[in-house]
């Protein structure tokens, strides 16, 4: 255990070192490290948002409108798979969770039946003999299609904020369908309310030139169409104030592979590009309706309705209207990432202030210096010289926690301070260990150079058992722990990894080479 070959000391100096140059940049401000060359180490520790300040936004996501849209399509299905093989039917629609028709000749139920099973095989059929259906999901078909919606509604919610440019964003689940947001830094949070708010359903349409919007708005839709609103500014500014669109839907958003703000003639526009096969649809779309009108209809509201002058048939185009600068910005993020499959609500809205985090760091930093200086007057006078050289280590340990926290671009919150200062008094335990173990072997009457290998050697598998016992916590805490605890995990490992090394390998190799140079007598312990 005293011995050390020059390339473990070289391992160690290296590690120490790394992890101060890691560790420096937290000295300087963001905008100084930011502007430091790559081969320079310039990365920080992110601050979570009890300490930077943000916003915090509890959301619902409305499952039971997207439910509602797939009975629909549902009864479509039906209705077009009942009429390709002529099966009398009345009463077919929508009813609660299920959908609900009635036959016309009851003797037509099991091919009914077995129709309705190849359009989802997950739903549950009820029948009667008379002939009714009824026809609903099952339990577990309902739960898998919420847990999709739920899933996908926070895949794009994470690509949104990250466009944003947002650092360290926490997007999770709460619940069965609640999606839990806290963004540290975020100074406006309206905006990221307003882009989260919008669920950027793009689709584009044909407007019917032939149907009037006064007889639709009337109540007279002709059949295939639908009435559509336009934008009240684009009303304002004496466009129509309502379109009526075919309902086929030309190509839909879920095409797109890129939108981009641009200007036009002087206007802020969006710029769009499709993948191949939405390319080819759009192009023969506007080969074949020159001179109509093609909606582009966002959110169920019509922004704007060109006339299609030439065909389109290089996959891409532009969205032009009555759009400020800023609008096209918003606009081209939410193209890009992607259309949300339902509508969010705010359940609830937080937002802390930097004044707050500013008073958690300084808390932070008083009891970090208040546990480390308590730590360091202990250990120097309970053990004197080796308390000294464990000091180091901890001075050592806290530089290489700092380090590898940056390293990592982990998040710090109060909790993680806390996981900090917790670290410190268990870096030194270690050597506590250690020490008492030489006080033993000295008072059986060992040398100083058999006491010290003896202490190191027999202390270590005590060291690794009261660690492994602390990690195995650290580890349940991340699995089954979010945001700030798992914050706190974090930490707490890195903690006890770098306490291991510092104990193990810095104070032993402070030890032994104060052993080699002195050769004293007695050992100052």
């Amino acid at each position: 255990m005293l011995n050390f070959s020059t390339w473990k000391i070289l391992v160690i100096v290296f590690i120490c070192a790394f992890g101060t140059a890691m560790a420096v940049p937290n000295l300087l401000p963001r905008e100084t490290a930011e502007t430091l060359p790559d081969w320079i180490p310039h990365k920080q520790i992110n601050l979570g948002l009890d300490l930077q300040g943000g916003s915090h936004l509890l959301m619902e996501v409305e499952v039971d409108s997207v439910l509602k849209e797939s009975l629909n399509s549902l009864v479509d299905e039906i209705r077009t798979a009942f009429r390709k093989v002529r099966i009398g039917y009345t009463g077919l629609g929508v009813q609660g969770t299920g959908a609900t028709v009635k036959l016309t000749n009851p003797s037509d139920l099991e091919e009914a039946r077995a129709l309705i099973r190849n359009v989802d095989k997950q739903l549950e059929i009820e029948t009667t003999e008379s002939g009714q259906i009824t026809v609903h999901w099952s339990e577990s078909a309902m739960r898998e299609r919420t847990k999709a919606i739920v899933d996908q509604s926070i895949e794009i919610v994470g690509r949104r904020v990250d466009e944003t440019g947002t650092r360290e964003p926490t997007i999770q689940r709460e619940g069965e369908d609640r999606i839990l947001i806290q963004l540290p830094g975020v100074k406006d949070p309206e905006r990221i309310k307003q882009l989260l708010g919008k669920t950027a359903k793009l689709t584009f349409h044909l407007v019917d030139s032939g149907a009037s919007a006064a007889d639709a708005q009337a109540g007279h839709v002709p059949p295939g169409d639908v009435l559509l609103p336009g934008l009240e500014k684009d009303a304002e500014r004496g466009l129509p104030a309502a379109y009526v669109l075919k309902k086929r839907v030309v190509v839909g958003g879920e095409r797109l592979t890129d939108a981009q703000p641009t200007v036009e003639q002087g206007r802020p526009v969006v710029s769009f590009r499709f993948d191949t096969a939405g390319g080819k649809r759009f192009g023969d779309a506007t080969r074949d309706n020159v001179g109509h009108q093609l909606a582009i209809v966002l959110d169920g509201k019509v922004i704007s309705a060109p006339v299609i002058r030439e065909p389109i048939l290089g996959g891409s185009g532009i969205i032009s209207g009555n759009f400020t600068t800023e609008e096209v910005t918003d606009l081209a993020l939410l193209l890009r990432a992607g259309a949300l499959p339902a509508p969010l609500t705010v359940l609830e809205e937080r937002s802390v202030g930097p004044s707050l985090g500013e008073d958690s760091i300084r808390a932070g930093k008083i009891a970090c210096a208040v546990g480390f200086a308590a730590v360091v007057i202990f250990m120097a006078v309970v053990y004197g010289l080796f308390g000294v050289i464990a000091d180091i280590a901890l001075l050592i340990n806290l530089v290489l926690l700092l380090g590898f926290l940056s390293l990592l671009q982990a998040t710090l919150t109060l909790p993680g301070i806390a996981g900090i200062v917790l670290t410190m008094g268990m870096a030194v335990d270690a050597n506590v260990l250690i020490y008492e173990r030489i006080r033993e072997e000295v008072r059986a009457g060992r040398t100083p150079f058999s006491a010290i290998g003896t202490g190191f050697e027999r202390a270590i598998a005590t060291i690794i058992d009261s660690n492994l016992t602390t990690f195995i916590a650290a580890a349940l805490l991340y699995i089954f722990g979010s945001g700030p605890v798992r914050g706190f995990a974090v930490t707490l490992t890195i903690g006890l990894m770098t306490s291991m090394f510092t104990a193990v390998m810095v104070t032993r190799l402070m030890v032994v080479q104060w052993l080699v140079r002195t050769r004293p007598k007695a050992l100052p312990v």
